[in-house]
């Protein structure tokens, strides 16, 4: 027998069941089907599992300078079986909420592969989901008047390079038992850089090799350059414009030996273990896309503003369509998908208004078009900056290197861009945020006073920078 709802919606990670509450609050009867765990990639495999990890590698890093502080700690060592269950109790607890809210929502979760059927005798149209439970031994067949497909992503590997023994994604890394003496990780982007960071912060003999000219390289090249000094600075090895190459991976028991193109020279490396961290790669396959006209170009599914594919009751929301693959940008698309559906009216997102954040040692943020994108969209800029080691609380922190840059637009004076590399940058980054939705200049963010001592401080001077009035540099 069908069961009949408002919204359907496929996967139960961070933007799946926000879009579910957020219709929950509207009145719609709703469905989430999940053939994991509700919570999916953030909760379960990124985000906060691998956020608890670089926790434990700060205290761990942080207590072996004690002295700094005046504080004796001798003998400091890693536990790393403790460490895991640390994160798997706080991945446990958030999964136990998520939980909680379904229920508070009165939303009906299926578990199990859920797969959208072409038109058939339960609908006219493309839409009906077919949910295969308990191992194909149990089905249901749901029939909503729209669909969100939130299906996620997955990390994505080299052509030719298989994942497998020493050869690992970040799905892999999340499970070690133990922390491998040496590391090399094939990618210096977002999550590679964490991945480098806490891993050398545990005591890995860590090598970073990236494509690119430079880490980091969607961001503001000034960023990139100090991130690179502070990843040097901390023993990290980081080779950039290099290649590597699949087809020389030899592996035995304890090693794994690959070369990479380096500028025009070949060099081979080795090292315990190989992390492959290349981008992520959506999960479009086995959810019956075929059975319907939803157009995917370059693996993502394409939609418009509101997140309508070509089928207009059906929508895709988060890594499945590609753009900025954040877990609180899919629950931002959840939402303006699910008031669109519900002829709420919801503003398209601009995405230039949306933080991003690296949590690496230093951690690093950013909101905005960096110096370079600005110029190239047209705008004459000018920038100020202003370096953590003139702000008492880094100092008192001590975590003194970094800085805040600000990029505003030299004719309307708006601020265009807000970079940060250094201490608690991802908890200040809102600010900038807010600084961005409102269309604010440097001047209104230096008039905002900043208390002392704060890290905050930095960004009220970077404003000042702007028209050279910082004070304390």
């Amino acid at each position: 027998m069908a069961e009949e709802y408002d919204l359907v919606i496929l996967g139960g990670g961070t933007g799946g069941y926000v879009a579910a509450i957020r219709a929950s609050q509207l009145g719609l009867k709703t469905a989430l089907v999940e053939k994991g765990k509700l919570g999916g990639t953030c909760l379960h495999k990124g985000c906060i599992p691998s956020k608890a990890l670089l926790r434990s590698a700060e205290v761990y890093a942080t207590t072996k300078r004690s002295e700094e502080f005046g504080v004796s700690a001798s003998d400091v060592t890693v536990n790393f079986g403790k460490v895991q269950e640390r994160k798997a109790k706080i991945v446990d607890q958030l999964h136990k909420g998520v939980q909680h809210l379904m229920k508070q929502g009165k939303i009906d979760v299926y578990e199990g592969m859920g797969r959208i059927l072409g038109p058939s005798i339960f609908s006219p149209m493309p839409g009906t989901i077919s949910v295969e439970m308990n191992n194909g031994e149990d089905n249901a067949m749901l029939v909503p008047k729209n669909v969100i497909v939130a299906t996620g992503s997955r990390p994505r590997s080299l052509p030719g390079l298989a994942i497998g023994g020493n050869v690992m994604t970040s799905d892999e890394a999340l499970a070690m038992e133990e922390i491998p003496s040496s590391i090399i990780i094939v990618g210096g982007g977002v999550i590679g850089i964490e991945w480098a960071s806490m891993l050398s912060d545990f005591g890995a003999d860590v090598t970073v090799i990236e494509y690119a000219d430079r880490i980091i390289p969607t961001e503001d090249k000034e960023i990139s350059k100090e991130m690179q000094r502070l990843m040097k600075k901390k023993g990290v090895n980081i080779i950039t414009s290099a290649k590597v190459l699949p087809e020389t991976l030899k592996q035995t028991e304890g090693n794994a030996t690959i070369s990479a193109e380096v500028k025009g020279e070949q060099k081979e490396f080795t090292a315990a273990k190989i992390l492959v961290s290349v981008g992520r790669q959506a999960n479009t396959e086995g959810i019956g896309l075929e059975n319907t006209d939803i157009q995917v170009e370059k693996g993502y599914i394409v939609t418009n503003e509101f997140f309508q594919t070509k089928e207009s009751h059906i929508y895709a929301i988060g890594d499945v369509i590609g753009g900025l693959q954040l877990a609180h940008v899919a629950s931002h698309e959840g939402i303006v998908a699910v008031e669109h559906i519900a002829n709420q009216n919801p503003s398209p997102i601009d995405y230039s208004l949306v933080s991003k954040c690296i949590y690496s040692a230093p951690e690093a943020a950013s909101v905005g078009y960096t110096e370079d994108e600005a110029k190239e969209k047209g705008f004459k800029v000018k920038t100020g900056k202003f370096s953590f080691r003139a702000i008492g609380k880094a100092l008192v922190f001590g975590e003194s290197d970094g800085f805040v840059k600000i990029v505003a637009d030299e004719e309307t004076n708006d601020i265009l861009g807000v970079h940060m590399i250094g201490p608690h940058v991802t908890d200040m980054i809102s600010e900038a945020g807010l600084a961005r939705v409102l269309d604010a200049t440097p001047w209104e963010v230096a008039h905002t006073i900043h208390p002392h001592p704060t890290l905050s401080e930095a960004i009220g001077e970077a404003a000042l920078a702007v028209e050279g009035k910082a004070i304390h540099s």
